[in-house]
């Protein structure tokens, strides 16, 4: 289901990466667009939001998978005049995102063997702001990306 509300975009979607891409074409098509005016965000910017929200909502589908949950997913995606905020709501168990383990620098040989658990931190990087509150009911990441 998606809601058009305001400069907003609101899509629930069930826990299944069958509905990633949607998720993305929505998003960067918002980001791109901003009630007909032109974006606040050049078309790298919109790239990296579609990165991170992607994992972010990956995230969400993992994290809901591990206890079965079948709740929807909820992603609300705000375009203001400078930046965009996306918010992406699961229902899964929670995790401390302050336990994260620090990962090598990204030109370290150490690096390749990370295959997996970048997801947070590439929200980090690719963010100008990204927020992640997590408790047994469920996580709510929040990543704000402004104009260049």
């Amino acid at each position: 289901m998606t809601e058009l509300s305001g400069q907003g975009i609101e899509l629930v979607i069930p826990p299944t990466p069958e509905f990633l891409q949607l998720v993305r074409a929505v998003v960067g098509a918002a980001a791109g667009l901003s009630g007909g005016a032109s974006s606040p965000l050049d078309p790298g910017r919109v790239a990296d939001l579609r990165l991170v929200v992607s994992e972010a909502v990956t995230n969400a589908i993992e994290a809901q998978g591990l206890i079965g949950a079948s709740d929807r997913i909820f992603i609300c995606c705000r375009v203001a005049d400078d930046h965009v905020v996306v918010e992406v709501v699961d229902h899964g168990p929670g995790f401390d995102p302050d336990s994260l383990p620090e990962l090598p620098d990204v030109e370290t040989p150490e690096r390749l063997h990370y295959e997996s658990g970048l997801g947070v931190a590439l929200m980090r990087r690719l963010s100008d702001e990204a927020v992640v509150e997590s408790g047994p009911r469920g996580t709510t990441v929040r990543l704000t990306i402004r104009s260049s």
